[in-house]
């Protein structure tokens, strides 16, 4: 027996067998639901009973992808949908009419800056040289949306780097900047499972300022640091005005609710070069590009 036939495989895949299914004779048995084989039948793999199925495949998926691609960690980007790049954020305070819309424009355009932090920061992250292997390290991720997200994304496909986005479905029309890799752009349809991807491959994690969701995904990330549930990684706020005005951190400690040292889980930053420096000081790394 040759080694070919050692190896190859004796069953026919599923591809072939779901090509030659729809061949079948149109009868009633045929035709019914009933019928079809399981993983091309959506009304079945939709069904309520199904859902621990769908959580194995949204798992499986992305990470199946992201091992073919040869990623081996990634770098991160949390932050606002709603923060335009300059040019937009100066446009719409150019188009603001009221006292109110023009308060919001203008603290808009005062945080546009973070979108070009985040395209720089991306920029430096995508350069990261790949790895003898083939391996890719600190790849830029985001969750495929607009603003900060979009930045990131945008940063790496400056250089011609891939880019992952983590889009999710949500009940009004969205879908992922331009930017993102195609091959490397999922969509997800359980919260749970897509912040499970954020952080497998997470290396070093930015957050700029946001709202609800920037939130979540940053008190999850440092609940699971505190807790020894992860390892630490470089968790790299930018905006410590913004963050010290809307959350009060040293309260939390001063009331006994965290502890003083959990203060230190946070790397306060204001630009890209200081957010990889850091990145390489908690590595320990200077041979890093541009760490020296």
């Amino acid at each position: 027996m040759t080694r070919k036939e050692l190896e190859e495989r004796k069953f026919r895949p599923a591809k072939q067998e779901a090509k030659d299914a729809a061949k079948n004779l149109q009868t009633p048995q045929t035709t019914s639901a009933a019928y079809r084989l399981a993983f091309q039948d959506t009304d079945f793999l939709l069904r309520e009973d199904l859902r621990p199925v769908r959580f194995q495949l949204e798992l499986l998926k992305p990470e199946l992808l992201m091992n073919e691609a040869k990623i081996e960690s990634i770098f991160v980007f949390y932050g606002s949908a709603r923060i335009p790049d300059p040019d937009k954020a100066t446009a719409r305070l150019a188009q603001a009419t009221t006292d109110a819309e023009r308060r919001i424009a203008q603290s808009l355009v005062d945080k546009s800056q973070y979108y070009t932090e985040a395209r720089r920061l991306a920029n430096i992250a995508a350069r990261y040289p790949v790895g003898e292997d083939g391996q890719q390290n600190f790849v830029v991720c985001s969750g495929g949306g607009p603003s900060i997200m979009e930045a990131a994304n945008r940063g790496a496909a400056d250089v011609g780097a891939p880019s992952i986005g983590m889009n999710i479905v949500l009940p009004h029309e969205q879908a992922p900047n331009i930017y993102v890799t195609p091959e490397l752009s999922f969509q997800f349809h359980y919260f749970a499972l897509r912040k499970m991807h954020f952080l497998l491959r997470a290396r070093a994690l930015a957050v700029f300022p946001g709202g609800f969701g920037t939130f979540d995904e940053m008190f999850e990330l440092l609940t699971l640091i505190q807790t020894g549930k992860m390892k630490p990684i470089p968790v790299l706020l930018f905006g410590r005005a913004f963050w010290n005005r809307v959350v009060n951190f040293e309260a939390l400690a001063d009331e006994g609710v965290i502890a003083h040292r959990d203060l230190d889980l946070i790397t306060w930053v204001e630009t890209a070069e200081d957010a990889w420096k850091a990145v390489c000081a908690f590595y320990k790394d200077d041979n890093l590009m541009g760490c020296d």
